[in-house]
């Protein structure tokens, strides 16, 4: 071929998978003459999306600064909030209460992370205060604080990082907005027909059940959970990962906004699941993840109202899904971003991450006609390490339980788990170390928050900490924990924050 560029894109499907692939995409093939690239986005409004995906991770503003997306009007026009972290309620044992924070536990001493000279004092030090005092997304969380992290030196005022709490439905139609705008085109049908080549099995074209076709060069899987190209024409296994990760049922309600305007994510462990709350600007987002093999529809909409602490906006809507991904998410000239590729429960928030990491990989490994296959291949393994090192993070919540009081926990007690993460937990059991066997996703401190926000308490730490005089690491602590005590305390409460720098109109 004389020219091999990919010169049309066919999106399937809309949501916020679709436009988050359609935005980037359309920024950077902006013309579409001889020598440009049409960049095509095919949904059906008789097919509903998800759309409950409302919180992120601190990544998402690589993302939207990466689009070149105003800060303040994104969270204007999405009724957005912000969000440091999860608090944890009822994990690990009733009644117990945990923060996974965005950030680390203060700077490095020698060398060494600041938890394990923590782990060591509180060997030796009566009445020290907890680890959660030396993370600056913790204290600010507890306080409702909220301002974005300063310039300058590292300091209590930097020491942290923020997400987003959002609307899905109206970020998707905010993308959708910036995508036509940068020329991708947008067409409306129901697919009925999905055309292949004779010669190698690359998808040739789409047809729609009003007998339009659709060509294109390069196809991107945003179906959802049919996987209408990846799973049907591709054929792509998929593998099930519901012995680790059994819940398979979701409900999701609205309820109405109720002060405090909390800057993070609540998860609170249920008997057969567990729910969660997620505050916006107009509305809290609320939802109840369950296994139905443990409990019923029924019981399990009735327990997600009676934990909501804000009337209803809506009856609890109902979702069904099997944890787990395609074998292979990209195949020939297909690639599936988004529920097509898999689906992971949204305890950790990573369902708009893998979204946003399979389109950033797809441009980084961008085609030509040829699709050489070393390209899909080295997508597809980075992809397999994020997915199996998400789920690990995950499996990780409900394995470190002392709880056996339903059959759910008792079940998850008792399971078996990946070698690779057995061997995460006892590292850290044995010697305070953290493995961290995906360099692209969680970092040492969310998964110390979580070893130690479970329960898991090493038997040793590192040696090299005792080099250092204890009474100087009391006082270098105690400094520290006071300047960011004092730092969160002058910072302005989230709801005040949002308010003076970006309320939505009709919040």
């Amino acid at each position: 071929m004389s020219d091999p560029s990919i010169r049309k894109i066919v999106i399937v499907g809309g949501g916020t998978a679709g436009w988050m692939t359609a935005a980037p995409l359309a920024q950077r093939f902006q013309q579409a003459g001889p020598h440009g690239c049409e960049v095509v986005l095919v949904e059906s409004p008789d097919i509903g999306t998800i759309g409950v995906g409302e919180a992120t991770l601190p990544p998402i503003r690589a993302y939207n600064r990466t689009l070149g997306l105003d800060g303040a009007d994104f969270v204007r026009r999405t009724q957005g909030s912000f969000k440091l972290g999860i608090e944890f309620r009822d994990w690990g044992r009733v009644g117990h209460r945990f923060f996974h924070g965005f950030g680390d536990f203060g700077p490095a001493i020698e060398n060494r992370s600041p938890w394990q000279h923590w782990l060591r004092l509180s060997r030796i030090v009566d009445g020290l205060p907890g680890y959660e005092d030396w993370s600056t997304s913790t204290v600010m969380a507890r306080g409702h604080r909220f301002t974005p992290p300063v310039e300058g030196p590292p300091s209590a005022a930097n020491a942290y990082s923020f997400a987003y709490h959002f609307d899905a439905g109206l970020y998707a139609a905010y993308l959708q907005e910036y995508a036509l705008a940068r020329g991708a085109q947008r067409v409306e049908g129901l697919i009925v027909d999905v055309e292949l080549r004779p010669e190698d099995g690359f998808v040739s074209a789409i047809r729609l059940a009003d007998g339009r076709r659709i060509e294109g060069d390069l196809f991107i899987d945003c179906s959802g959970f049919r996987a209408l190209l990846i799973g049907g024409a591709m054929q792509s296994p998929f593998e099930d990962w519901s012995a680790l990760l059994p819940c398979n049922s979701a409900q999701a309600v609205p309820s109405a906004r109720v002060e405090p305007l909390t800057p993070y994510t609540t998860s609170t462990a249920k008997a057969a699941g567990w729910q969660w709350r997620i505050p916006l600007q107009h509305r809290t987002g609320n939802g109840h993840v369950y296994c139905s093999h443990f409990i019923s529809d029924d019981e399990a909409s009735a327990t997600l109202l009676a934990g909501l602490d804000s009337p209803a906006l809506d009856t609890p809507r109902q979702l069904r899904f099997t944890t787990g991904r395609r074998k292979a998410g990209w195949v020939k000239n297909v690639v599936a971003i988004g529920l097509a590729g898999g689906f992971l429960e949204p305890l950790e928030s990573t369902s708009i991450q893998l979204i946003m990491d399979g389109v950033g990989r797809l441009l980084q490994f961008f085609p030509d006609r040829s699709f050489k296959p070393h390209l899909a291949a080295e997508f597809n393994r980075r992809m397999n390490v994020q997915y199996e090192s998400i789920r690990d993070f995950i499996v990780l919540h409900y394995k470190l339980t002392e709880r056996r009081d339903s059959e759910l926990w008792r079940y998850c007690a008792a399971m078996p788990i990946p070698d690779t993460l057995a061997h995460q937990i006892e590292l850290f059991r044995e010697a305070g170390r953290v493995a961290v066997l995906d360099p692209d996703g969680f970092a040492e401190p969310s998964w110390v928050s979580l070893f130690l926000g479970l329960g898991l308490v090493p038997e040793r730490y590192d040696p090299f900490v005792d080099h250092i005089d204890p009474e100087a690491l009391l006082q270098h602590f105690a400094r520290l924990r006071q300047a960011i005590a004092q730092t969160a305390a002058g910072m302005p409460r989230h709801a005040d924050y949002i308010r003076q720098h970006c309320l939505a109109p009709s919040a």
